[in-house]
């Protein structure tokens, strides 16, 4: 894939992909206004604050509002070494700080799974 992002016109033009879920695992949906300013390590440490066997609705909206706050953060300094800023170096593009762009966080636990019916 190359670097950049591809332009998406409709949700015809979406990618889609079927995963495995199990109780406690926590889904993670954002725009990539959270991805070019946070590192997978990152992300994956506040979400470490989430009891993923029993979340309350406030600790998902906490730690999710703490995210897109981070990222903000992370946007607006110039001197940061992004992701999208290591990414874009990595194609020969002299880029250096965070990635000013829209951030939603959107965060989701799965509490039950029901095993697949097949009849």
């Amino acid at each position: 894939k190359q670097w950049y992002q591809r332009r998406v016109r409709g949700p015809s033009d979406a990618d889609t992909a079927t995963i495995s879920i199990q109780r406690g695992d926590l889904i993670v949906m954002a725009t990539d206004g959270l991805f070019d300013n946070m590192f997978q390590k990152q992300i994956v440490e506040r979400l470490q604050q989430i009891d993923r066997y029993a979340p309350s609705y406030e600790d998902l909206k906490t730690v999710a509002d703490r995210l897109a706050a981070d990222a903000r953060d992370l946007a607006m300094d110039e001197q940061y070494m992004s992701p999208f800023a290591v990414k874009a170096q990595h194609y020969g593009i002299n880029f250096r700080g965070g990635k000013l762009d829209d951030i939603t966080v959107l965060l989701a636990s799965v509490v039950d799974c029901w095993p697949d019916e097949k009849t």
